[in-house]
């Protein structure tokens, strides 16, 4: 029996889930290290075959010792002596295109581009590098989480600033490519091959939160851009800003560009605008009691609503919306206020299939179908793995 293990670093935490190889892929055992670098590490798993689930406290003050604690503990469990390959979320892939096979090249490579992403790479490649140097004759695959995105056309991914950054590779790349292209796998299988090549509006909702525009199945557009930090108001993240709101905080509070770049990152979003949480959940909970709750939601209901418009003016119209991540598949209410007054893109919910998370939202004479599509981007790792090394591949590695 042969495995696949994935990886999914965060900034402060690692997701890892166990495949079992086969038509389709089997999950056995899945779970995270948390609060990496910070108080209360904690490695929790789940191993529905063995019906076990647990967690216990760690000490890992970086992603490197992480990844050895990690290490070592699945050395100890019984799946591990069936991993055959190992696949990772790499949140910046530059203009790679596909996910591709680890080597010293590939890495050499990374390590030039962290200044491109400084929250994620760096971390990323110290979980690779963390494998190899323990089990270097297990092969690794890199998953782009930017490769989604390389179809854009370039009126898309073009920055106005002077040209000379252009070549450089200062450019709108795109984030959330892993979850997209599951989302886009399981319209095509829920909703059809003619739904999937049509104008299609996919909306990842998480504690990240992204928009992407896609038509004939290849992305034509999508709401981050250079950084993860563009586009929709996000848990932490500002999304878009005025340019010159930097150099006037810098004038009138002296504030580094260190420091602007902690605040846009982990002060800001939901967090900032509501002085509460930078849980949805939370705010929920709260926005009829606290104002800043109740405009800390509204604005992110706004600047989601226009982003849909946006990208149906990008696709000459709409077919299908897709809600996912965390407050796009368990949010009713935020969907509902999304969709208010989208009627004009062919947009009608039905309220009750909207309150009980159903697959499909709209209504049966809605224009446009909206579906609610749970993302797994370790699934789309594993798969990545296995087209990428093949099943052959897969099982000759000892």
């Amino acid at each position: 029996m042969q495995s696949i293990l994935t990886i999914n670093g965060g900034s402060s935490s690692i997701k890892f889930a166990l495949y079992q190889v086969g038509d389709p892929l089997k999950r056995r055992l899945y779970g995270k290290i948390d609060r990496i670098g910070l108080s209360g590490t904690n490695l929790t798993f789940n191993d529905p075959a063995g019906n076990q689930q647990d967690s216990h406290s760690i000490a890992a003050s970086d992603h490197r010792s992480a990844a050895n604690v990690l290490i070592d503990w699945l050395v100890e469990q019984d799946g591990f002596a069936s991993v055959r390959a190992l696949g990772h979320r790499v949140v910046h892939g530059m203009q790679h295109i596909q996910p591709e096979l680890v080597t010293q090249d590939l890495l050499d490579e990374l390590h030039r581009i962290r200044p491109y992403d400084p929250e994620h790479l760096p971390r990323e490649i110290e979980l690779i590098e963390a494998f190899r140097q323990r089990h270097p004759k297990l092969p690794q695959v890199a998953c782009f989480d930017t490769a989604f995105h390389r179809t854009m056309p370039r009126v898309a991914k073009l920055l106005p600033i002077p040209r000379r950054f252009d070549v450089k590779g200062v450019q709108r790349y795109g984030f959330h490519g892993l979850s997209y292209a599951y989302l886009m796998e399981e319209l095509a299988r829920v909703a059809g091959a003619k739904a999937a090549q049509g104008r299609v509006i996919l909306a990842h909702l998480g504690n990240g939160a992204s928009l992407a525009a896609v038509r004939g199945g290849k992305s034509i557009d999508t709401s981050m851009g250079f950084t993860p930090t563009a586009g929709l108001p996000m848990s932490t993240r500002s999304g878009d800003l005025d340019p010159g709101l930097a150099p006037y905080l810098a004038r009138t509070e002296q504030i580094t560009t260190k420091q602007f770049y902690e605040m846009i990152n982990h002060e800001s979003g939901l967090l900032g605008v509501s002085e509460i949480s930078s849980d949805m959940r939370d705010l929920l909970d709260r926005e009829t009691q606290d104002v800043r709750a109740a405009e800390a939601v509204a604005l992110f209901c706004y600047q989601v609503k226009k982003w849909i418009g946006a990208f149906a003016a990008a696709l000459g119209g709409l077919d299908t919306l897709v809600f996912s991540a965390g407050i796009g598949e368990n949010c009713p209410s935020i969907r509902a206020r999304i969709c208010d007054g989208l009627d004009f893109l062919g947009i009608e919910l039905n309220e009750a299939r909207n309150a009980e998370n159903a697959a499909v939202i709209s209504t049966d004479a809605s224009r446009a179908t909206v579906h609610v599509i749970r993302t797994d981007e370790e699934l789309m790792i594993a798969r990545s793995v296995c087209r990428i090394l093949g099943p052959g591949a897969v099982n000759k590695h000892d």
